[in-house]
């Protein structure tokens, strides 16, 4: 069963933003078909996604962990007019979280998602 989540951070750029769920369900079928826009090595992968109304060109960048077809962990998100790129040492911290997200036990898991540090998206279709 794969699993969609986003990390308390994300969540609040993403409404502030008015970026649907299903925008994020979008891009993780679009990963599991092959579609990655960088992989930034440490299961840290970088994927476009359109803005509500408009193309992935003038989008948004999101950078998210992932078990390929398992977990999907988005992580941090940014219009691409507000930021070129992230330094190395955010890339570090991003695939430092990430790599404790993706290897939560079951017990962990849930913990996180009832203290609202992850939450988790639920796409309609069965990826």
């Amino acid at each position: 069963m794969t699993r969609v989540l986003k990390r308390r951070d994300f969540a609040r750029w993403q409404s502030g933003e008015h970026l649907s769920d299903a925008a994020l369900c979008k891009a993780v079928e679009e990963m599991d078909g092959g579609l990655i826009d960088a992989d930034l090595g440490g299961h840290l992968y970088k994927k476009r996604v359109a803005r509500p109304g408009g193309g992935k060109r003038g989008g948004y960048r999101t950078l998210l962990s992932a078990r390929m077809g398992s977990r999907y962990v988005f992580l941090l998100g940014f219009a691409k007019n507000d930021k070129a790129d992230i330094t190395q040492d955010e890339k570090k911290a991003l695939q430092f979280a990430g790599k404790v997200f993706l290897e939560l036990t079951a017990e962990g898991f849930l913990k996180a998602l009832q203290a609202g540090v992850l939450t988790e998206v639920h796409c309609e279709q069965d990826y």
